[in-house]
């Protein structure tokens, strides 16, 4: 294990815990919303309605809080990636509405990584495994290299096998091709 947490990452932790835990809040109504599925046009009314954060007002301070707990993610040694995970699985209608778009760069990918790492499966694994799958193909379709940046990050991520079809490490692992039977 590296150096222990310092005490700015600490404070910046503990920050990032009370603002994540706001903007959960303010997404919590929106997200525990009934959806009329016996309305025929409910998928459609779903998919042009606003999203969660635009609704709620909050996309900028959700997208900055994001940024925040990755940029943490990332340089924190395993007790603060671990205390970030624990954030998003408790706070996550936060996990679920904020999401930063998917640029074609090897940033971009490594980016979305980092958010898939920290989420850690979020409430279903195989959710986690079609978006890896999907983001992949994107990244593949722009020409990155994507092997490099799966194994960076599989070395953040966690693993616990929470859901018994592998760790996020393991899935990352796979999806790079280090892993037998590669990708699921």
């Amino acid at each position: 294990m590296g150096e222990p947490a310092e005490p700015a990452e600490l404070a910046e932790l503990a920050e990032l815990d009370e603002w994540v835990a706001v903007i959960d809040a303010c997404i919590e109504p929106i997200a525990r919303r009934p959806v009329d599925v016996t309305d025929p046009d409910w998928m459609r009314k779903l998919r042009e309605g606003p999203r969660p954060l635009d609704e709620a007002g909050i996309r900028p301070e959700a997208e900055a809080a994001l940024r925040d707990v990755l940029s943490l993610y990332e340089k924190g040694d395993e007790d603060v990636r671990a205390a970030l995970r624990a954030l998003l699985e408790r706070c996550h209608y936060f996990a679920w509405a904020t999401t930063l778009p998917f640029e074609p760069t090897p940033q971009g990918f490594r980016q979305r990584l980092v958010q898939m790492s920290v989420g850690d499966q979020g409430q279903d694994t195989r959710d986690m495994m079609v978006a890896l799958n999907d983001l992949c193909g994107q990244a593949r379709d722009a020409g990155l290299d994507i092997r490099p940046l799966l194994l960076d990050v599989a070395e953040l991520s966690s693993e616990a096998d929470k859901y018994g079809m592998g760790s996020t490490r393991a899935i990352l692992l796979r999806a790079a091709g280090r892993e037998p039977s590669g990708l699921w």
